[in-house]
């Protein structure tokens, strides 16, 4: 019986790593393409435009500026090119007055990639500065023409890939939609079982919650490095100029998004601690959170709803206020330190919840309950 089970535990963990290769080669799909057109393209042109006889750098150059992520595509062609640039300059500068040998490369190297640290902070802009200059050390004759040819392949391979990324883009918006959509559906999980375990309470729903809303980081990174790729795409590719305007919403969403994480799981903590310690919780304390977890669930549907759309966010907006308006200091009247953490952490989310459902920081705060006589912003209840 222990071995059919583990039989059984160890195919579904199985069936969970192929699913999850299986959906990191969709996400990588576009870039992968992308990759194979940028070498290919650039290879056809290096040798069969320019001339050159083994352009291999091209198409090294094309997959580098490319590369899966879709973020800073032009910042790295840029480097690569410029890095390229500098390792030939400093090498064949300094090979044809020193000399070839261990101690020649050690020093033509490090001059190279302190030039190139000094010029820019790019990391391939040093690390290619610093290869080059191994190329020129051992390979390439000072003075010979296969330096430059190495240049011109580089200046190829990045202003390919450029050109590939604009014909062939990745949408700037539907990746960053899913990964916030991700993020929001995440956060109401946590909500719901931080509720459960709260009502019942018991520890172990918290700790799950816990465990979830500390994971949430990689998402969170996603996002930000997705929106940065579509902003450039936005920008370079014709067929999306029209979505600079909504890509821009979305970009106006990450901060508070990360920062309602962030209380998140302080709320979470806290939450724990409230339930080790036997603290005595108001119950409409619990229901604000669980109307926080339903309002998020209509948050994820806004955030993946095409334009014209519902729900959108002022429906957001309108949900998140009613849940606003019922944080007040009543709720922690007596209550115990971890009791009022958690009060005060619900207040910091609905504040920034209010901001990704687009109002501003001190209207967001305006529509929560007054906890002092005279509160830095006035109250709209």
């Amino acid at each position: 019986m222990v071995s059919a089970n583990r039989f059984v535990s160890h195919r579904a963990a199985a069936r969970d790593r192929v699913a999850a290769s299986i959906g990191r080669l969709k996400v990588s799909a576009l870039p992968v393409l992308q990759c194979g057109l940028a070498a290919g393209i650039a290879w056809f042109v290096a040798t069969e435009i320019v001339g050159h006889e083994h352009p291999f750098f091209a198409p090294i150059a094309a997959v580098v500026s490319l590369g899966l992520s879709l973020g800073a595509r032009t910042r790295r062609s840029v480097e690569l090119v410029c890095g390229v640039t500098v390792g030939i300059g400093v090498g064949d500068l300094l090979i044809s007055v020193i000399g070839n040998g261990a101690w020649q490369i050690a020093l033509v190297v490090m001059l190279a990639m302190g030039t190139a640290v000094l010029i820019g902070s790019g990391p391939i802009f040093s690390m290619q500065a610093g290869t080059s200059a191994v190329l020129v050390a051992t390979l390439l004759p000072p003075g010979d023409a296969a330096g430059v040819e190495r240049m011109v392949d580089a200046l190829i391979g990045g202003i390919v890939g450029i050109v590939v990324v604009a014909i062939v883009p990745t949408h700037p918006v539907r990746r960053s939609r899913r990964d916030a959509a991700s993020i929001v559906a995440t956060a109401a999980d946590v909500l719901r079982l931080l509720a459960d375990g709260l009502i019942a309470n018991d520890r172990k729903p918290i700790e799950k919650a816990l465990r979830k809303a500390r994971a949430t980081q990689p998402a969170i990174d996603s996002l930000r490095s997705n929106l940065s790729g579509g902003m450039e795409i936005s920008r370079i590719s014709p067929l999306y100029w029209g979505s600079r305007a909504r890509l821009a919403r979305l970009i106006a969403t990450a901060d508070p998004l990360d920062n309602a994480m962030r209380n998140i799981r302080v709320l979470s903590r806290r939450s724990l601690s409230l339930v080790l310690d036997d603290e005595i919780l108001d119950p409409r304390l619990v229901d604000q959170v669980e109307k926080l977890s339903q309002g998020l669930e209509v948050m994820r549907r806004m955030i993946l709803a095409e334009p014209g759309e519902q729900p959108d966010q002022a429906e957001v907006a309108r949900m998140l206020r009613t849940v606003s308006s019922g944080m007040k200091p009543e709720l922690v009247e007596d209550a115990g330190i971890s009791a009022t953490v958690v009060f005060a952490q619900l207040r910091s989310v609905i504040v920034d919840l209010l901001q990704v459902a687009g109002l501003e920081r001190i209207s967001a705060i305006a529509t929560l309950p007054p906890t002092v006589p005279r509160p830095a912003y006035r109250p709209e209840v």
